[in-house]
Formats: structure tokens, C-alpha cells, sequence
């Protein structure tokens, strides 16, 4: 790989190096060529012709240096770089176009959908608004703080003020990702996220919803009567999430074992709803299932039939365990709404549905159950992981232990 030297002008230097072969399109008519970036063309922007794909040597230009020592080092670095594949060509994209045209679109195969939803949102919410027309080869970590300050301040789409340091810290992680892909990929030397500095969430910012004992007690005897009742009484005695008690299916069900199959997940994404796999790895297991929770889910299939035969031929078929009265899905929204209203009803702290979750696993180690039942219950990829989340629990459990280990010993006199 070769490269020279050469004065522009009457004071400053260019570089001329050879970057090695690169994707290229020619027109068969007028010859013209077009080096391929993001996309190949569909025709000859200049006369409209043909184009047909080859691959031709490719040089690189760089001006500016006001002395010829300053041009020989730069080059020798831009060759080093080129020799150990690291170097990146200058590309007029803007974030805007990286995020949305180019990188969003080809992660979409790798990630779920609830994923790719949320990338989606913090790219058109949060991030292109104030950063899109920028080049994404400008982009620096400054900028990024610059967002995360403006996020914190004046963020929020729904109501005034900023948004909580843990939705913009998703939105770093978000332009964390996608920058690191972009590096993968060859439009960035580096990651500008890995220079960001974004908020740190405080202690109570890491504070679990969740309820007490007496409080899920409270809440369960409160909506006893309830059509959905099954539904609230299952997430609270299994830790299920959301989106996997809703795509349960009576096939997943085996009341002889008294165990339930977690195997998908029911999803909103952009006003529809999915089936999707569980979250994790470990998100398709086996629950057991205490009695009282099996004898109301075999009350939940009578009323079921009943209201079958009480819709006839409008009745929907969806094999779903909680369902509307007409037999179709629940959606998953406005079933978190609906436990909203429920929780004032019952005069209650106020958690969201998926408090009920870290509620049972709360509850579960506060009463000794070994971590790694809670974890495998809960679907989690790492026992690790569910004691990082609930570590709030421990220095109780740890007390308890204490004064059980101190039961074996010896009293002194």
C-alpha cells in the first residue's frame, strides 16, 4: 500500500494513499463511477443508464497540513490503519440516516420485537431530534452529554420536565449499541458512547416497587371477585412476566403435575399484538403450581366454557387462558391500566403490574426459598442476576441466618 506527498497551493500539503479495493458501480453509458457507501444505486444518477457492479482500487485524499512532516505523519498513520484493517472511510451519513436507514433496519432480524421497539423509540424521540443532522463521523462525547443533560432537564415527551436517569440511561445504551455496530461495520473508527458520561441512577432511583405480604393479601382479597381474578392470582404466585401470563395456553397447562409450561410471550408492538419467544434463554421453563392457584385456573376453564356457550358462533377460539369475554386476547396495556385502577380502588402504595413480580420474588427470598429456585422460576439467565436485582432482600435473609447459625452453638453462661 502506497501512498505520496504533494503541495497544494502556495502554503499546505495533501496526502494521496491507496485504501485497496473497494465495491464500486460503473454506467454502461457514460462510464461514470459511483463507490458503493450503503446501498447500491438503481441507475446512473447523471444520464439515468445502466449500472453494472465491480470493484476497482479506491484512494483516499487528505489537505490541510500547513507543514510537509505534519502530512508524512498523519499518512503513516492512515497507511498503519489501512494495514491493520482499521481504517474508515470519510462518509458524509448523518446519524439520523445511520440510525434510522441504515443500522435499525439490520438489527431487526437479531433482537426481539420488543427490543427493536424500544431502539426505535429512543432513536426517533430522543435522539435524532437533537442530534440527527449531525455527521456521524463529527459525532463526539461532548454532543452525547450534551443530550443526556438536555434528556435529564427537558426530556419528557408525555409530561413537563426531564426524563429519569434510567430512561436516559436506556437511551445511552441504545447509541451504545448502535455505535459499536457502527465501528463493526466501518463507519467509525471508534465508539463515541464509550467517551459519554450518562447519569448515574441513585439509590432511589434503584428502589424496587413492590409490596408487602399483608399488601398482596390485601390486594388479592380485594379483587376476589373480579372476572380476571385468575389472572391476578397467577401473577402473584408464580412471578410471571406481563406478556407471559397473557400467552399462556391451556395446551401449557398440566393439571395432573401441577406444573405450568412457559413457552411465549403476548407483545404490543406499534398498536398489534405479537407472539414472541420469552425474554431469555431460561424464560421457557417449568413453574409448579400451588393448589389453590391450580383450583382457581380449573375454575377459570369452567367459566370459560360458559361464556363459549353463551357467545355461540361469535365466540373466538384462541386457546389462551385469560382471555376476553369473547374469547379474544387481553391486551397487555390495558391490562397494566386496568390493575392501576384496581391498586386505587384498594387504596394501596402505587406499583405497576410488573411490581407483582419483583413482589413474589421479594417475598420469596425474604422467606428463605434457595436463589436458585427463585431465578429458575423467574426465568432469569443468571442466578447472579437475581441477586444483583433483589439485593435489597438479602441483609434481612442474612439476619435470619445469623440467628439460626447462632442457635447451633452453644449458649454461654
Amino acid at each position: 500500500m502506497r501512498g505520496h506527498i504533494r503541495k497544494r497551493g502556495k502554503q499546505g500539503y495533501e496526502y494521496i494513499i491507496d485504501i485497496g479495493p473497494h465495491p464500486a458501480q460503473r454506467c454502461q453509458s457514460c462510464s461514470k463511477r459511483f463507490w458503493v457507501e450503503r446501498r447500491p444505486k438503481r441507475s446512473c444518477p447523471r444520464c439515468g443508464g445502466e449500472l453494472s457492479e465491480v470493484e476497482e482500487r479506491r484512494r483516499e485524499t487528505k489537505a490541510g497540513f500547513r507543514t510537509l512532516t505534519e502530512a508524512q505523519q498523519a499518512m503513516s498513520k492512515a497507511l498503519t490503519a489501512v494495514a491493520e484493517q482499521r481504517h474508515v472511510i470519510a462518509t458524509p451519513v448523518s446519524v439520523a440516516e445511520f440510525l434510522i436507514d441504515v443500522w435499525l433496519p439490520a438489527i431487526m432480524p437479531t433482537v426481539r420485537p420488543t427490543t427493536h421497539a424500544g431502539y426505535r423509540s429512543a432513536c426517533l424521540r430522543h435522539v435524532c431530534p437533537r442530534l440527527g443532522q449531525v455527521k456521524l463521523q463529527r459525532l463526539d462525547g461532548a454532543m452525547l452529554n450534551s443530550l443526556y443533560a438536555h434528556l435529564s432537564k427537558a426530556g419528557g415527551i408525555r409530561r413537563e420536565g426531564g426524563l429519569a436517569p434510567r430512561s436516559v440511561a436506556l437511551v445511552h445504551r441504545t447509541l451504545h449499541r448502535a455505535l459499536a455496530d457502527a465501528v463493526r461495520w466501518g463507519y467509525l473508527p471508534y465508539s463515541t458512547a464509550d467517551r459519554a458520561d450518562p447519569p448515574r441512577q441513585t439509590g432511589l432511583e434503584r428502589e424496587l416497587p413492590v409490596w408487602s405480604e399483608e399488601q398482596l393479601h390485601s390486594f388479592l382479597d380485594s379483587v376476589r371477585e373480579e372476572r380476571l381474578y385468575p389472572l391476578w392470582r397467577f401473577l402473584s404466585m408464580t412471578g410471571c412476566r406481563r406478556g407471559e401470563a397473557l400467552g399462556l395456553q391451556w395446551r401449557d397447562l398440566d393439571m395432573e403435575s401441577s406444573r405450568v409450561a412457559i413457552r411465549r410471550a403476548l407483545i404490543p408492538i406499534d398498536g398489534k399484538l405479537l407472539v414472541s419467544e420469552p425474554k431469555t434463554k431460561r424464560g421457557r421453563r417449568l413453574i409448579a403450581l400451588d393448589q389453590e392457584t391450580l383450583a382457581v385456573l380449573r375454575e377459570q376453564a369452567a367459566c370459560q366454557l360458559s361464556e363459549e356457550r353463551l357467545w355461540g358462533e361469535g365466540w373466538v377460539s384462541s386457546g389462551y387462558v385469560f382471555t376476553k369475554e369473547s374469547g379474544e386476547p387481553l391486551h397487555p396495556e390495558r391490562i397494566s391500566a386496568l390493575f392501576g385502577r384496581l391498586v386505587r380502588r384498594a387504596c394501596l402504595p402505587k406499583i405497576p403490574l410488573h411490581g407483582l413480580r419483583h413482589t413474589y420474588a421479594s417475598l420469596a427470598l425474604a422467606k428463605g426459598v434457595n436463589p436458585l429456585i427463585v431465578s429458575r422460576r423467574l426465568g432469569h439467565s443468571t442466578v447472579a442476576f437475581t441477586l444483583d436485582v433483589y439485593s435489597h432482600v438479602l441483609p434481612q435473609v442474612d439476619a435470619e441466618a445469623a440467628e439460626l447459625i447462632a442457635g447451633i452453638s452453644p449458649r454461654l453462661s
